[in-house]
């Protein structure tokens, strides 16, 4: 929801920084900053990804990113946290 909200408001940034929808105050016109808006985006979107596949790399590598199947197979809860979220 983040990335989501934030792509929409930076696309929207050119909308209503405009000069017809902010009374004259904005400078400059959707056109140019449309597109300068997008591609920042457009930006942003591909470094995070990358940045995000290194990290889990990294930590996949050192760490691994996942339990093993017996862990799985008792339950996270129990395995990772000694705890049963019910007791039945």
């Amino acid at each position: 929801m983040h990335g989501v909200g934030g792509f929409v408001g930076t696309i929207l940034v050119a909308v209503f920084g405009t000069t017809s929808f902010a009374g004259g105050l904005g400078d400059f016109h959707i056109g140019s900053q449309l597109v300068t808006q997008l591609l920042a985006s457009l930006y942003t979107i591909l470094l995070s990804g990358i940045a995000s596949y290194v990290i889990l790399k990294v930590i996949d590598v050192t760490l691994g990113l996942r339990v093993s199947p017996e862990d799985e197979n008792q339950g996270l809860d129990l395995a990772e946290h000694g705890e049963a979220a019910y007791n039945d």
